[in-house]
């Protein structure tokens, strides 16, 4: 299987910059996986295509200001890192640039010395492993020295950082945000749930794999990154009686979809279970949990366009994504939103 298979021309205009004042005013275009039919709506009525009985599983990480900005201490070069996975309570493994300057040793100052950074390791890709001195509590510096880590294709900057969380983000971990999420809102989920549509809370702490592109031509050879998830005991409870009951596992996002993949049995049987997932979902994949999907649009020849070709055939979701192109949808992380039913 060819990446360019997965390759749409996107007119770089549909490009979102900013988030809409209200979240859940965003177009909404659903596809029906079985027949490829599409229809236009917006996102305050993804109500109307949830049943009573269904459930929405929804991820709870929670973004941090993972992106700081320093200077190499000898030199005074200027060093951007970007925080990606905890490695212990002083160390994360991070994406540092320029990469060339930093070797083992090499440490690099943030706010003037409020927190100093040495090198201590090179690993997988190039990553740094970075070991931080600090007076205090690490979290609260980082709000202080941090920012968003918004993905390169957003060109604009934030002005309430909160649009890159979710309303419901709780746990925090992530380098960037779960997009599908960010159109909810407190009185949509609200209503939703008074609908008698129940709310399965995971979490999977976004890393690497979303700003990295697919470099191998053969898509079998890709190797995906590893991210830490988490289910609860009353997650998979919700999602099991769900399938017993015959009613549909919605997952809010990729995260989501990846995080009940991974943890389900070959049944699709779900138990409390934490740990790393590098599943990599591309068409052949045979879902065991999820049942219908609500998404953003996504990156040509991305994982994340494997993934929903996965569910509703490679030709509907590129049919899906040139009608959202002719119909001028905004794309990608502030964009608008697909349901996949």
């Amino acid at each position: 299987m060819d990446v360019k298979d997965f390759w749409y021309d996107l007119p770089e205009e549909l490009i979102a910059q900013d988030p809409l004042e209200d979240r859940a005013s965003s177009r909404l275009l659903v596809l029906d996986k079985n027949t490829g039919e599409i229809t236009h709506k917006h996102f305050y009525d993804i109500i109307d295509y949830l049943d009573e009985g269904d459930c929405l599983v929804l991820n709870e990480t929670k973004v941090i200001p993972a992106r700081l900005m320093g200077v190499k201490k000898d030199t005074g070069a200027a060093i951007e890192i970007l925080l990606l996975k905890r490695k212990s309570k002083t160390a994360w493994e991070c994406l540092v640039k320029p990469g060339k300057k930093c070797k083992v040793g090499a440490v690099i100052e943030f706010g003037d010395g409020l927190l100093i950074g040495t090198i201590s390791d090179i690993v997988e890709e190039g990553n740094r492993i970075i070991e931080f001195e600090f007076d205090g509590i690490f979290e609260e510096i980082l709000d202080k020295l941090g920012t968003m880590p918004l993905p390169p294709y957003i060109t604009h900057t934030l002005k309430d950082k909160n649009r890159y969380q979710t309303v419901y983000a709780k746990n925090e971990g992530s380098a960037a945000a779960p997009t599908a999420g960010l159109h909810f809102t407190k009185e949509l989920l609200k209503r939703i749930e008074e609908k008698g549509i129940r709310l399965a809370k995971v979490t999977l702490h976004v890393g690497l794999g979303t700003f990295r592109p697919v470099k191998v031509s053969d898509v079998n050879d890709h190797h995906m990154h590893s991210e830490f998830f988490q289910i609860s005991k009353e997650a998979a409870d919700i999602i099991n009686s769900t399938k017993a009951n015959g009613k549909r596992v919605i997952c809010v996002g990729t995260t989501s979809t990846r995080t009940v993949e991974s943890a389900a049995d070959e049944n699709g049987h779900l138990e409390e279970k934490s740990g790393w997932t590098e599943i990599f979902i591309y068409p052949g994949y045979k879902f065991k949990v999820l049942d219908a999907l609500i998404t953003n649009f996504h990156l040509p020849e991305s994982t994340l366009v494997m993934l929903v070709s996965a569910l509703a055939g490679r030709e509907n979701i590129l049919h899906a994504y040139e009608e959202a192109v002719k119909e001028k949808y905004r794309f990608f992380s502030f964009g608008d939103a697909m349901f996949i039913k």
